[in-house]
Formats: structure tokens, C-alpha cells, sequence
């Protein structure tokens, strides 16, 4: 039977648009404005490049970009040609960036030379052995890179120039890749997303080209047409900025204002010269955008809504804040991880103020939930917390190359398990409350205690570890590193945080460094860590979370 839904790959999205709304603008980036046929045009010029670089159907190619126009366009032309895209966060440091590589099997590697203050290619040169002319990588280290190429004017030794790949592509014909696009198919790989999970290291998401119909629906919950104008301060590799920004402007004709970091003044400006309608983040970014807006108030009247989860009780004061400060501004609540996608849970735009902040919205159309108590293994009803169990047709296809852990994260009959405390309202709507797992959430950023606790370990001077949350007022969370020094050793905090910085992303250094002769475990040999927050609580302030 055939599904009722017409499937579409990701890379036919702005030709569609472009057959639609030609003219009218699409993308803004910072001076450089594009309308939908430009996009369009754009798109195909880089699906050229990439088949003249010999990326192949079903190669896995990792985007390390910041923000920009060229992230919009390499992003289109790898769905086109039936690549896989994996977005690599951009404050990864050589640690993270050696264990993406590796473990995605990935042909290629698009980056900076450098951006801002960081060095990318400096990274990479010390990751990968590049080769001394234009040969391809050999690296037996990552046996499937075969390239890495640089977005930035230039030739940079063993590195491809993007600008010289475009120049290549114009070889490439229309046929050849109208040929490539017809071949793609819809439930193959399209997106690894990898995200932080409880194993020491990130985890590949799977997806495929099912996203479209996921976007579209919430598109349509939100009322967004060619009218709206989305500002996208997200980062385009978290699956939030990727999904919201990037597929819904194709989807939907609404026009896209990418910025290249966030910057609440900056922010403000654009919404009041763009007429921007809809904006989504977190916690953190309404909490700046509150506080650049009390310093100097701008004309917001274009405004119209976007999603803000809001169900954490750290949550509900600041969308509070923001409804008052950032009005006419409507926030939605919703909730969604990158292994179930977006809006898994959604808002709706008549829902009360009770709703938008103290709730994580309503199941979304093709999802299932269920609170589950985990000792009985009941299923439970409303205002009684469990962990929330997901399934639908947008849960990822699992991680890629992990089946033990894919296995481990559903149940016997099918249900994902998030590790996440939620309950049901009495109308019906979910609240996350938190974690059953010891994931932090460090300003919208997943941070896995074991992965930073797994690199201290590796400090000869440190001889036990563990990293907690500690409750933040503007990042949600911070890292907090309980650290019990080697015998003979004795260890300053600047000593500990240094020795991960270059090597970890930023947000998951250690905020605080607090020294123990030893740790409270329990019968079985385990660290305590509720008394760890406890502690950390006492020591260093912080609310309640």
C-alpha cells in the first residue's frame, strides 16, 4: 500500500521553491542576499563541485562550517547527488573532531581555513595527515578520507579550494545530474547527526529524506508562509537551527536571515531592519535577548512566534520574561531530541500562558508517547513522573555502526527510551522535567560527563573523577569537575581546565574544579553523584534544579 504522504529527498527542495517563488528572497547573509532561484542555482553549482571532487552516492561527507551561505548550499547539493551529510559542531576541538571522522567512515571533510580566532586547518593537519601536494588523503588513521576541502579563498597545501571544486563542476553536465537526483532514494541515510549520549563519545543519529514531512507538519502548526521572515542565530549543525532555519524556509517560501554566531544586540537589530516574524532558541538566548532589549528597546512589532521549550521549571520564569519584554512575540513550548527530531512533542498558537511555560507542548502528529514508571514498567497517567518513551515514523534509523547501543535504547515492544523525566498535564500536555540519565544541558548544548571525566582520567596527576551539573541561571547548567589527585600530586583547577581546552569542545570544560581525598560510592562500587550536586550546591551556589 502506497504511503499517503509523497515522499521527497531533501536536495529537490529549492528547485520546488524555485519553481514557485523565483523571485522573492530567500537567504540573507550578512551583506549577500539571494532569492529562491538564486538558492536554487547556488545549489546545483555545489552538487557539481561535489561530483567533480568524486563524492559518490551514499558517501558520508562531515560539514565543520560555521554559519554562512556556502553551509545553505553544500548542504542542498550533497542530499541532491544522494550524499550523507554529517554536521560536525563547530566548537569540537582535535579530540572530538579524530573520534566524527573515524567512527562516520567519512570520504570527506569541508571546513574553514580559519574562522574567527580558531584554526581549523590547524586542527586538521594535527588529526589527519594531509598529503604535500593535491593527492588525495592517505591517512591509514581514517582509511575512507579521501579529501579535505576549505571554504576560503586560496590554495592551502594537501587541502582542495571549494572555490577551485566550483570552477570543476562547471564541467559537469545538467544530464549528469539530473541523473544523480532521479537516483536518489527517499528512505535511504540522508543526515548523521552525531549528539552526546551515555557511552563516553557522541553518537551518530541516522535519518533519512522523512525529515521534509516532519518540518512541513510543524511548518503548518505555525501558521509559516512566504510572508514569514526566520531569523536563524541556531547553529546549522544542531539538528534545531538545521531543521527550523534551513529545511523550513525551503519548505515553506519564508525567508531566511542567517547569522554567523549569536549576538543579542546584533540579534535585535536584524529583527527590527528584516521584519522578522519568527525566531526559535533556548533558554539562553531568550534570557540575552530579554536583557539586550531592557538596555535598549527596539521596535519588535514583526514579531510573531517560534519555539522555546519550556518545560523545566529553570525554563518557565524566562519565557515568562520573554512574553513581556519580546512582545508581541508568542513563544511555543515543544519537545524533541535529535533521535526522535523536533516538535515531537508542539504547542499550539492559541495555547494559554500556562502552557507555553510550564509545558512541553502536545504530541505531534505521527508520534506515540508514553510515561513509563522504570521499576514496575507501568504505563502512567496524568501527574505522575516517569521517563518518557517515544515511537513515529521520524525516530532515527538508529546510530550508526552502535547496534548494541541502538538495541539498548528501545524496549521489547518498540518504544524509544529518551532517559528523559517528563509527566502528563491534566489537559493532556507533557513537562520534561529533566534526566534520568546524567546528561548536562550546558546553554542547548548535550554535554556527556563521561566523556570529559574519560579525558581527566588521562592527566597523570589526576587519579579519580566526576563531573556533575551544577544549576545556572543563564546556561541551564554548567560542569562541575570533582577530581581526587594522584598520590604525591598536587593540582591547581587552572591545571585541570586547561588540560582539557583545545581538546574538548567549550562548553564542556569544567566551570569549577573542586578537590576530594575521596568519593561517596555506594555498596556496589559507584560514585554518588546526587551527592555530588549536593555538594556542588553547598560549595558554589546554584539553584535548585
Amino acid at each position: 500500500m502506497a504511503d499517503w504522504y509523497e515522499k521527497r529527498a531533501l536536495g529537490s527542495l529549492p528547485d520546488s521553491m524555485a519553481r514557485k517563488l523565483p523571485h522573492q528572497e530567500a537567504l540573507v547573509f550578512e551583506t549577500r542576499r539571494f532569492t529562491f532561484a538564486d538558492v536554487a542555482a547556488e545549489v546545483d553549482r555545489a552538487a557539481k563541485a561535489l561530483m567533480a571532487l568524486g563524492v559518490r552516492q551514499g558517501d558520508h561527507v562531515c560539514l565543520w562550517l560555521n554559519n554562512c551561505d556556502d553551509w545553505i548550499f553544500i548542504l542542498y547539493g550533497l542530499a541532491k547527488i544522494g550524499a550523507v551529510q554529517i554536521p560536525v559542531n563547530t566548537r569540537f576541538r582535535t579530540r572530538d573532531l579524530a573520534y566524527v571522522l573515524d567512527q562516520s567512515d567519512s570520504a570527506m571533510l569541508i571546513t574553514h581555513d580559519v574562522s574567527g580566532p580558531v584554526d581549523y586547518l590547524g586542527m586538521v593537519r594535527q588529526v589527519v595527515r594531509l598529503p604535500a601536494g593535491e593527492a588525495e588523503v592517505s591517512d591509514p588513521d581514517y582509511p575512507r578520507l579521501k579529501r579535505v576541502v576549505i571554504v576560503a579563498d586560496g590554495a592551502h597545501p594537501g587541502a582542495t579550494a571549494w572555490q577551485a571544486a566550483l570552477q570543476a563542476g562547471a564541467a559537469v553536465s545538467d544530464e549528469d545530474l539530473r541523473q544523480r537526483a532521479e537516483a536518489v532514494d527517499c528512505d535511504a541515510p540522508a543526515l548523521i547527526m552525531y549528539t552526546s549520549g551515555t557511552t563516553g563519545f557522541p553518537k551518530g543519529v541516522v535519518h533519512t529524506h522523512n525529515l521534509v514531512r516532519n518540518v512541513e507538519e510543524r511548518a503548518y502548526r505555525l501558521a509559516v508562509t512566504p510572508h514569514d521572515v526566520i531569523l536563524n542565530y541556531l547553529p546549522l549543525f544542531h539538528a534545531f537551527g538545521y531543521s527550523e532555519g534551513a529545511l523550513t524556509s525551503m519548505l515553506t517560501g519564508a525567508k531566511q536571515v542567517v547569522t554567523s554566531t549569536f549576538d543579542a544586540p546584533a540579534c535585535l537589530d536584524l529583527i527590527e531592519r528584516e521584519g522578522v516574524t519568527i525566531m526559535h532558541g533556548f533558554e539562553t538566548h531568550m534570557k540575552d535577548l530579554c536583557d539586550a532589549q531592557e538596555r535598549q528597546p527596539r521596535d519588535l512589532r514583526t514579531l510573531r512566534t517560534g519555539l522555546f521549550a519550556a518545560g523545566m521549571h529553570s525554563a518557565t520564569p524566562i519565557c515568562r520574561r520573554g512574553a513581556r519584554l519580546l512582545a508581541p512575540f508568542e513563544a511555543l513550548s515543544g519537545y524533541g531530541m535529535t533521535e526522535v527530531w523536533i516538535g515531537a512533542a508542539l504547542g499550539a498558537l492559541d495555547d494559554d500562558d500556562t502552557q507555553r511555560t510550564e509545558s512541553s507542548g502536545y504530541p505531534a502528529p505521527g508520534y506515540d508517547m508514553r510515561i513509563v514508571d522504570l521499576d514496575s514498567g507501568a504505563v502512567l497517567g496524568p501527574n505522575a513522573p516517569g521517563e518518557l518513551q517515544v515511537r513515529g515514523y521520524c525516530v532515527m534509523l538508529g546510530y550508526y555502526n552502535k547496534p548494541e547501543e541502538t538495541a539498548a535504547c528501545y524496549t521489547a515492544d518498540g518504544w524509544f527510551k529518551t532517559g528523559d523525566t517528563a509527566y502528563w498535564r491534566d489537559d493532556g500536555y507533557l513537562r520534561f522535567l529533566g534526566r534520568y540519565k546524567d546528561m548536562l544541558k550546558v546553554g542547548g548544548e548535550n554535554v556527556d560527563p563521561m566523556e570529559v571525566e574519560g579525558l581527566l582520567l588521562e592527566h597523570p596527576g589526576i587519579h579519580q573523577v566526576a563531573v556533575v551539573g551544577l544549576a545556572d541561571d543563564r546556561l541551564t547548567e554548567v560542569p562541575v569537575a570533582f577530581v581526587q589527585p594522584a598520590a604525591g600530586h598536587v593540582l591547581e583547577a587552572d591545571t585541570v581546565i586547561d588540560y582539557c581546552r583545545g581538546k574538548l569542545a567549550s562548553f564542556k570544560l569544567p566551570r569549577h574544579v573542586v578537590f576530594v581525598g575521596d568519593f561517596p560510592m555506594t555498596a556496589s562500587g559507584k560514585i554518588r553523584k546526587t551527592e555530588l550536586r549536593d555538594q556542588a550546591r553547598q560549595l558554589l551556589g546554584g539553584d535548585e534544579a
